[in-house]
């Protein structure tokens, strides 16, 4: 029998056909994959004609499809719907993928046919975007070690063979520790909690199979259980489980793989003849240098760390008003933030939570797009991986555009976070391929599903992702949608974050779960004047964690990542109630792969354009310009990285961005 994965899919939009696809498909599929691609690699070398971009660079460009069609679907189910068999294919894929792709980009003819194409770029008649590819092509090839030789050669492949396993341990560590941890609940610890925390806990422990309600590890459940507990020891216990995923000890401990990670990491650069990994990593993303990035950060981090001082001083008061003596705990400020935001800005989570139902917030995503950029969205009843996922057909002008696909609910089989993924990128070479995006989120499941602002502002951002890659529109895969530079990549996506915030979308969007009125002005007026409430202690946990990942890969690895992480926190100032936004041991961005690897800063580096980005919009006159959309859609969002990150956002905006924006935006300093 033809495995499902490798066959022509006769399935709407060429969607993989997931109730035809079982786990036992995709280990002899990758392996069938990973021939046919060795052997279109071998062509490439075997190649008799002199190479040419055509027979080489787009070549490769062209080769490995089936590898597409079998992975894309496995690390969306893997990451989104885990089990114990996938787990396993994920441990043994892990270094064969790594190993497979190491042989390529140390093949030495392949190699030398790349960089034969390169020595005669100037004379070759190639469009921008092909001599865009042409150089990442080659520099690629550089920066994977296809120019070392002999015991240096086979160091590298062990290193990426070594990295790619202990990136997947660590991923699976993380999932085991969140999977396994809860904490009953009796109907007593239930009191002070808002109906939705309550609903959510209940839904948890239906999932848990417990006898009642129960708080997980999932952030849309810990955290306003958090904020509304009034039981400190609950609190407390629950932070304190949250904190030590990934360093409890025993088989799911993240610590040791994070020191071997980053002594690998180190030792892979000097091969290359990097001083650091840090060094390394930068020098293909915007910010260039590690001394760009802590400028940055530290610009950010000094009067963010004064406003969470003061905060600090606020809130203790507030504790010790009721009768708690001692100092501020991590578990103590969300409590007494929420009260605090309640008393200054009389603004009620738990009545404002039912104005931010999932389907409504979905709606106004959809809206937006529309609006901005002629989207329409239209339900598509097809299988998906699961029962949770659903799908919409992507179109413009009555032309499909692509498939998005939505996985919003927490579950035990999914790993925490929010991410967006291709499972087909966009391409027009060698044939024309629409994308699948897919957009995975963490929220708590009930009947309505509500959101918390947060929670709304995640799926905007995510959302916003997801447009960078239904709107690409160029020729070559390798520059699609988000193949950009990692600082260049959260702009689309924060920048999307903004539309949340506009009146009118709130307007007429966010509506009662109950009465399906609008948000009364009043409370919409609120919300927004609170926007930037308690941004010192969003922006000192965020900091400090982009400055550990950055010290970490700058600096000598260390042997014990704990004690230096401590060390480096200590040195900042760190306020002592405010722990990292990700601790070592959680800290997926980082420890999972190479992608946000002394990247962490990214998303800050991105929140200065995209609060700068936003302000063209302002200054146009409203939120919905077209002309702006326009360039937005032009210059960002159809380009891919087609284009030098920086050269893409002059050409939207006319100038490269200052840090104002952001500090105004974030209430840091006067407007």
């Amino acid at each position: 029998m033809t495995n499902p994965l490798l066959q022509d899919w006769d399935t709407p939009f060429g969607i993989a056909p997931f109730d035809d696809i079982s786990d036992t498909d995709f280990a002899p599929a990758l392996d069938t994959a990973l021939a046919n691609h060795r052997a279109e690699i071998d062509a490439i070398v075997a190649c008799s004609a002199a190479p040419t971009f055509a027979n080489t660079v787009e070549a490769l460009e062209a080769a490995g499809s089936d590898l597409d069609k079998v992975l894309g679907p496995f690390f969306a189910m893997a990451g989104a719907d885990s089990n114990p068999a996938r787990e396993e294919l994920q441990r043994t894929f892990s270094p064969k993928l790594a190993a497979h792709f190491a042989d390529i980009s140390a093949n030495a003819a392949l190699f030398e046919r790349v960089a034969a194409v390169w020595d005669q770029r100037d004379a070759l008649d190639l469009t921008d975007e092909q001599a865009r590819v042409l150089m990442l092509t080659h520099r690629g090839f550089v920066r994977a070690g296809a120019a070392l030789q002999g015991p240096d050669e086979a160091r590298m492949k062990e290193i990426k063979g070594r990295l790619a396993v202990l990136g997947t341990e660590f991923t699976q560590n993380l999932l085991a520790d969140e999977r396994s941890w809860f904490m009953e609940l009796g109907e007593d610890d239930l009191a002070g909690l808002p109906d939705f925390v309550i609903d959510a806990a209940r839904a948890a422990g239906q999932e848990k199979g417990a006898r009642g309600p129960v708080v997980t590890l999932s952030r849309s459940l810990i955290v306003p259980f958090l904020q509304f507990s009034p039981r400190r020891d609950l609190r407390e216990k629950a932070f304190r489980a949250w904190e030590a995923r990934g360093a409890g000890g025993g088989a799911t401990d993240n610590r040791n793989i994070a020191a071997e990670t980053l002594a690998l990491r180190k030792e892979r650069a000097q091969l290359l003849g990097y001083p650091n990994f840090a060094a390394y990593k930068l020098e293909t993303e915007m910010a260039k240098t590690p001394d760009a990035v802590r400028a940055l950060l530290m610009q950010v981090w000094k009067p963010a760390k004064a406003q969470a001082n003061a905060d600090a001083q606020v809130l203790e008061g507030m504790m010790h008003a009721d009768g708690v003596n001692g100092d501020l705990a991590p578990w103590d400020w969300r409590y007494y933030a929420e009260k605090r935001r309640t008393a200054e800005h009389d603004l009620d989570e738990a009545a404002l939570k039912p104005y931010f139902q999932l389907d409504r917030m979905i709606d106004a995503a959809f809206d937006c797009a529309t609006r901005l950029f002629g989207l329409e969205f239209a339900p598509l009843d097809v299988p998906l991986y699961h029962r949770d996922c659903r799908a919409w057909n992507v179109t413009r002008k009555g032309e499909h555009i692509a498939v998005f696909i939505g996985d919003y609910f927490a579950r035990g089989s999914k790993r925490s976070g929010a991410w967006c993924s291709a499972m087909r990128a966009q391409a027009k070479f060698p044939q024309v391929q629409t994308p699948v995006v897919i957009n995975v989120c963490n929220f708590a499941k009930s009947d309505p599903a509500l959101l918390s602002y947060d929670d709304a502002r995640t799926l905007f951002h995510e959302f916003g992702h997801a447009l960078h890659q239904m709107l690409s529109d160029v020729t070559y895969e390798s520059v699609s949608g988000t193949s950009v530079a990692r600082d260049f990549v959260e702009l689309p996506s924060q920048l999307y974050e903004h539309w949340l915030e506009v009146p009118e979308v709130l307007r007429e969007f966010a509506t009662h779960a109950k009465t399906g009125k609008a948000m009364p002005q009043e409370m919409l007026e609120k919300v927004l004047g609170a926007a930037t409430f308690d941004m010192g202690f969003q922006t000192v946990e965020y900091v400090a964690s982009a400055l550990v990942d950055l010290s970490f890969h700058e600096g000598e690895p260390p042997a014990d990542p704990m004690a230096r992480q401590a060390e480096i926190l200590a040195e900042l100032g760190m306020p002592p109630a405010i722990r990292m936004r990700h601790a070592t041991p959680q800290f997926a961005h980082v420890f999972s792969g190479d992608g946000y690897s002394s990247g962490y800063y990214s998303y800050m580096w991105s929140e200065v354009m995209d609060a700068d980005a936003f302000e063209a919009f302002e200054e146009a006159g409203s939120a919905f310009d077209a002309n702006r959309a326009k360039a937005l859609e032009e210059h960002i969002l159809s380009a891919g990285g087609s284009r030098d990150a920086a050269e893409l956002y002059v050409a939207f905006r006319g100038r490269l961005p200052g840090v104002e924006a952001l500090l105004k935006g974030r209430g840091l300093i006067a407007a």
